[in-house]
């Protein structure tokens, strides 16, 4: 069965990037709807954006997703991050603003607003993107994979020189829970030089030590520390199943990041949906659908530190 949120659940606060204040409020869908933004403050017959790969507009620091009428809506990951590990199929997400906010700089406090409210199932079959084959993107030093697996796994690899993160390598299949349990409540990070850079170039007007951790060197800047040891490529983690969800549909396949981002990601789907022997569409059967992100999640799961 297909689900959506029982209520509408609404979050306030200001774009990491632009600085902005924005209302978001994610309602129930009908079945079959999918996942749509709908930007409040536009002409109605312009508002509509599809959380959709095809949409998305390149960009380094975070996922913008802009329809044909050129309104867009940007640093969607946490969120779709979110909608995706509580198992949440169908949702009009309406805001009045161009960017997400970003909240604590981690998906927790989407998680917890559904789980509060409650995930309604819904009669309709669930379909999923099943993985046939092998593809992959190198960018660089950066690649990011797909390959065939009984159930989405996500594998992550990151370098950084500063030694606060250092190597981190982690890989979990997402399965029963394990998004909320162990990556929803990881916040986006970033090395002060590169914070002292974008302010300078009119970028992360919103942010602050509160709503990520900040770097310099082999220190953390934040107050209170890492919530994991390893926060930082758990983040990575949750973005890129933020970043899969805009297949439009569960994908059932083994992701592995190298040094990857949301750019990266973006053109592995898209290579992946330009390779029609890759991939199949699939109904789920009882079996499949219960290994898909969100299953059976509740409010317990939610890590106490979020």
């Amino acid at each position: 069965m297909q689900s959506t949120v029982t209520t509408s659940i609404t979050f306030q606060g200001t774009g990491l990037h632009s600085g902005k204040p924005a209302t978001l409020t994610i309602r129930p869908a009908a079945t079959d709807h999918g996942i749509w933004f709908c930007r409040t403050d536009a002409k109605r017959q312009e508002a509509m954006i599809p959380a959709l790969w095809s949409v998305v507009e390149q960009t380094a620091l975070c996922t913008r997703l802009v329809n044909d009428a050129g309104v867009s809506v940007s640093t969607v990951e946490h969120v779709m991050a979110a909608l995706a590990g509580c198992g949440i199929h169908n949702a009009l997400i309406e805001i009045d603003g161009p960017e997400v906010p970003i909240l604590d700089g981690s998906a927790a406090p989407f998680v917890r607003g559904i789980l509060d409210a409650g995930v309604q199932p819904q009669f309709g079959d669930i379909y999923a993107i099943e993985i046939l084959k092998p593809v992959s993107v190198t960018r660089g030093e950066a690649r990011a994979e797909l390959a065939p697996s009984s159930e989405l796994r996500i594998d992550f690899h990151i370098d950084f020189a500063d030694a606060a993160i250092g190597v981190q390598d982690k890989g979990l299949n997402m399965a029963n829970g394990s998004f909320v349990r162990e990556l929803c409540d990881s916040r986006t990070f970033c090395r002060k030089a590169d914070v002292d850079m974008m302010r300078a170039n009119g970028l992360a007007l919103g942010g602050t030590l509160e709503n990520a951790v900040v770097v310099d060197g082999a220190e953390i800047l934040s107050p209170g520390g890492l919530r994991h040891k390893d926060e930082a490529v758990r983040h990575k983690m949750l973005d890129a199943l933020g970043d899969l969800y805009l297949a439009g549909k569960p994908i059932i396949g083994r992701y592995t990041g190298i040094r990857a981002g949301h750019a990266l990601t973006n053109q592995l789907l898209r290579t992946l949906f330009d390779t029609p022997d890759a991939y199949r569409v699939v109904r789920c059967d009882p079996l499949m659908a219960a290994r898909l992100p969100g299953v059976g999640v509740h409010q317990g799961e939610i890590p106490v530190t979020a």
